[in-house]
């Protein structure tokens, strides 16, 4: 990433490492805990645990760039024209893009919990149409996004708006493409048979995730675009 000899190969070298090892990971837990039956009540509680752990980890990941994104905020410097945002910046109009994008996060959490209620019903039906139309407002979710960053009239170059900006929709925009692969995951595994009404922790995870990426937009929607795109 600063042109190294070879960086660009260490780099992916060591990407493509790090997912095949989560695949094998997540691959062997399945196993053990669809095929094998080694998931004890005690292990179910400890991976349950863990979930609850790595979500915390990243509210304060997130944490981190909000505080960064205030920072700058509540401190406009005079190099930025005393004001925030910097008058050279063409902010993104929250009630067009950001607004269906809100809608559509939100719409996929009440489809995801629906499904969650129909998991713990035993509707496998309702479950997997659930899951799909979750899935779906995903996908049009991030095509949105991307659409979004296309049309836009600043970069991830133009100071330090456009650098916290990117940084914080990007970094949730990842977090929703890793939450639509769980999902994806989630939705073979219904349809492989994998879980039970009362054996679910996979799926419960991945709507967890799912539910604190939609908080996160929320956050990012009210902060960054609405109250953040207006001049101060």
């Amino acid at each position: 990433m600063h042109n190294y000899s070879f960086g660009l190969f260490f780099f992916f070298f060591g990407l493509i490492c790090s997912v095949s090892i989560a695949i094998i990971w997540f691959r062997d837990i399945v196993r053990e805990a669809t095929y094998e039956g080694k998931h004890t009540v005690i292990i179910q509680r400890g991976l349950r645990f863990g979930m609850v752990l790595f979500i915390v980890s990243e509210i304060m990941l997130f944490f981190a760039f909000f505080w960064a994104y205030f920072h700058s905020f509540l401190n406009a410097v005079h190099d930025l024209g005393a004001c925030w945002p910097p008058e050279s910046i063409g902010t993104v109009n929250p009630w067009l893009i950001p607004l269906l994008n809100t809608i559509l996060l939100l719409t996929s959490g009440a489809a995801l919990t629906w499904s969650h209620e129909a998991m713990i019903s035993g509707l496998r039906l309702e479950t997997i149409v659930g899951l799909v139309v979750t899935i779906f407002y995903a996908t049009i979710f991030t095509a949105f996004q991307a659409y979004e960053y296309v049309k836009a009239e600043f970069h991830i170059s133009d100071g330090v708006y456009g650098s916290t900006f990117y940084m914080l929709t990007g970094l949730h925009g990842f977090h929703v493409i890793v939450g639509t692969i769980l999902l994806s995951v989630t939705l073979y595994r219904c349809l492989s048979n994998h879980f039970t009404s009362q054996r679910h922790i996979g799926y419960e995870s991945a709507a967890w995730y799912w539910h604190f990426v939609d908080v996160v937009w929320i956050f990012l929607f009210l902060v960054v675009y609405v109250y953040g795109g207006q001049k101060f």
